[in-house]
């Protein structure tokens, strides 16, 4: 059972000990940061944010300056944060205790498997991975390295909508036995194809690019300097999955929760039958649950009792009695989340499971790169969840892609 409140958490908004203190790193300094990981980890008492690593100088120059900020009164032994281009100097660092990562997708693995292998604890964005072959990787590693590691899967904290609420209904049976699900997210990536722009300077483009294939610059994989909006990076395939890994890590971990296959996964991944369609692919589970990509926006649940729609900001029902009755005594009552980034330092002290711990978010994201290698090779895909291997050997290279050198994935 994950550790949602301890001691540590009733503590967090008291004085805090340098002894007691967990010093964290940022690592990428976007949007998410700028406007989620930042806020957050600055309001924890007992964290100290010493260390920021962002290719872009002005974005690195803004986070160093808004810590800097905020800890310039009250923290006397607080000697400034430190700032990098290269994320391997944070983790060569070994007064750090812990990093938060939110780059674009391509570049969470290496960082992730990196910091488990120096000792580090680590909060990672979702989706966890890029690639099959990584989501089996960061489970290694978190394993090997007894890492404590939390997928930035927040609607697991109750973050947005009531999806605990949600999850706490489909598990005390009130739809009785599901048989379909529909997952309501956007589209799977495509081949980039931006023209060439002129780089300002202040930009590590290179770095940037990581494994990813070496190519021009263009403004909207990487807006230059601090910006308010979700960058494009996200529609490419060699970035990203598209909609699809987006925001389909959020409601396809959602599915997976009501499910019960956290630790599971599909047997069956079936394109839909025009080679052109974006919606549609089927995922088929063993006990013969089908879920689907595509319909209203969120997750949908078809039981023999009814139905269940869980989106942010939304929970019904059809009856509505499945929803607007309260759950007895006797019912399935979930801990509740002291927040995602709180749960995460709780459980690096305690060192229990976090709510979102590594497997669920890893598992999530192959189950999303499954769905896009049909759409994008058109076929159907056996898939044995156990093993993390292919019904067809010869699919064994959809495990992972070519990466530019030297970022390969790290040995474990």
């Amino acid at each position: 059972m994950p550790a949602m409140v301890t001691a540590s958490s009733l503590a967090s908004a008291k004085r805090v000990s340098p002894s007691d203190r967990l010093n964290v790193a940022m690592i990428g300094c976007g949007k998410m940061a700028n406007s989620y990981h930042i806020p957050q980890l600055l309001k924890q008492a007992d964290v100290q944010l010493v260390a920021v690593c962002e290719v872009d100088t002005t974005r690195r120059e803004w986070a160093v300056e808004r810590v800097n900020q905020k800890y310039s009164d009250g923290k006397k032994d607080f000697k400034g944060c430190s700032s990098y281009v290269d994320f391997r100097e944070i983790i060569a660092r070994d007064d750090i205790d812990a990093v938060c990562i939110a780059t674009p997708d391509h570049w969470h693995t290496i960082p992730l498997i990196e910091a488990c292998k120096a000792g580090k604890d680590v909060y990672c964005e979702k989706p966890l991975t890029l690639t099959i072959a990584e989501s089996k990787a960061c489970i290694e590693a978190t394993r090997k390295y007894k890492r404590i590691v939390q997928t930035g899967s927040q609607q697991r904290s109750g973050v947005f909508g009531p999806f605990r609420e949600a999850i706490e209904l489909i598990h005390s049976g009130r739809l009785g036995k599901i048989h379909r699900v529909t997952v309501g997210v956007g589209d799977p990536s495509v081949d980039c194809d931006l023209p060439e722009e002129t780089m300002e300077p202040g930009l590590d483009w290179d770095m940037w690019q990581g494994c990813a294939p070496a190519r021009a610059y263009n403004s909207i994989l990487s807006p230059r300097g601090v910006h308010k909006h979700f960058p494009a990076w996200r529609s490419y395939r060699e970035y990203s999955g598209g909609g699809h890994t987006d925001m389909g890590a959020h409601h396809y971990d959602i599915a997976q929760w009501a499910l019960k296959m956290d630790q599971s996964g599909p047997v069956e991944i079936i394109p839909p039958k025009d080679p052109q369609a974006k919606r549609g692919v089927r995922f088929l589970f063993e006990n013969g649950v089908e879920m689907v990509h595509g319909g209203p926006s969120g997750c949908v649940f078809h039981g023999e009792n009814g139905t269940l729609h869980i989106d942010r900001g939304r929970l019904k029902s059809d009856p509505e009695e499945i929803v607007k009755t309260p759950l007895g005594e006797n019912d399935v009552h979930l801990p509740k989340s002291p927040g995602h980034h709180r749960n995460w330092l709780d459980c690096i002290k305690s060192r229990e499971m976090p709510i979102a711990e590594v497997e669920k978010g890893a598992r999530t994201a192959a189950i999303i790169h499954l769905g896009n290698l049909a759409y994008q090779h058109h076929k159907t895909l056996k898939w044995n969840p156990e093993t993390w291997q292919f019904g067809d050997p010869a699919n064994r290279p959809l495990l992972d892609r070519e990466r530019r050198d030297p970022w390969q994935l790290p040995t474990i």
